[in-house]
């Protein structure tokens, strides 16, 4: 399974609010295994923006603690796969999980 996963971080661990995340880890798996993983500055955040920016990176799938309504609609709408309320792990075991359709997902904190 060949995967593009972006997960938004602050201070090294998944970030709550997928919006104000201040970097986003890229982690490329293909056949199950990680090739790739990188840290990267979003543009700044205004709605619309960061689904383009991660769709022109060719991310299959998002990994949020939260996020709102309006965000999970556009992803979905780019066939990018949206997973919410995702618990707190290293990034790598996160998308590992996915990967391994591991990943436990929770409510979606996020009404905005």
């Amino acid at each position: 399974m060949n995967k593009k996963i972006a997960i938004p971080v602050e201070n090294g661990k998944l970030s709550g609010h997928f919006g104000h995340a201040h970097q986003f880890a890229l982690i490329e798996v293909l056949d199950g295994s990680i090739v790739k993983e990188e840290i990267l500055v979003p543009p700044p955040h205004e709605p619309g923006v960061l689904p383009q920016w991660l769709g022109s990176l060719g991310v299959t799938d998002i990994l949020a603690g939260g996020m709102g309504q309006q965000a999970i609609q556009l992803f979905l709408s780019n066939n990018i796969n949206v997973f919410v309320g995702v618990a707190t792990k290293s990034l790598r075991e996160l998308a590992l999980d996915l990967v391994n359709n591991q990943l436990q997902s929770g409510a979606n904190y996020c009404t905005h």
